[in-house]
């Protein structure tokens, strides 16, 4: 690694998130309105992910729970990829593209928001709780990658960083999710 490689892998990440188009933006506030009517009905948030997408989903849930600018009551968030006990009992009793859709049954009610981050847009476990979670009567969201996968269609609204590179998805996902918390806290608290 040297000094040039690390300035392009900040140039990288920095095109990403300026390649964002306006109805990519358009997204992300609609994610934002959509979360703030949800919360102000008593609903809650559920995020999940797998790998560092997993991280990102327990990070956002925690700028919701805790705070993020402001200091303010805690808004319910769950991420389903926290208890490892649920986990790794579901993978081993069903098989492990089912450790988030037999969480989102046991816990997602009708008008809850259910966040499914894949980089692919293909993970099986995340798009079958989409799934369940759209019969259930919940609004779903996806983040993705440009590509998108299976995620696009499967969700109600679907944000998709507009590159093919895990990593700087990944970074445009934790950038667009801070944005996301900051709207919802500003209009629920601000």
């Amino acid at each position: 690694m040297t000094i040039e490689r690390i300035k392009e892998a900040f140039a990288e990440s920095i095109a990403a998130k300026q390649a964002l188009s306006e109805e990519d933006l358009a997204v992300l506030l609609e994610m934002s309105k959509l979360t703030v009517e949800a919360l102000q009905k008593g609903r809650k948030v559920i995020f999940m992910g797998n790998g560092g997408s997993a991280a990102d989903a327990q990070h956002l849930v925690a700028e919701l729970v805790s705070r993020f600018r402001l200091e303010r009551e805690g808004m319910p968030a769950i991420a389903l990829t926290v208890n490892t006990s649920i986990l790794t009992a579901i993978g081993n009793d069903y098989g492990f593209e089912y450790v988030f859709e037999r969480q989102v049954a046991a816990i997602a009610q009708s008008g809850d928001i259910v966040v499914g981050l894949s980089t692919s847009g293909n993970s099986p476990n995340v798009l079958r709780a989409i799934e369940k979670a759209r019969t259930m009567g919940c609004l779903t969201f996806g983040f993705t990658g440009r590509s998108g996968g299976q995620m696009p269609h499967a969700v109600d609204l679907c944000f998709s960083a507009p590159s093919d590179d895990t990593p700087r998805i990944q970074e445009v996902h934790i950038t667009a999710g801070h944005i996301l918390c900051e709207l919802v806290e500003a209009e629920m608290f601000g």
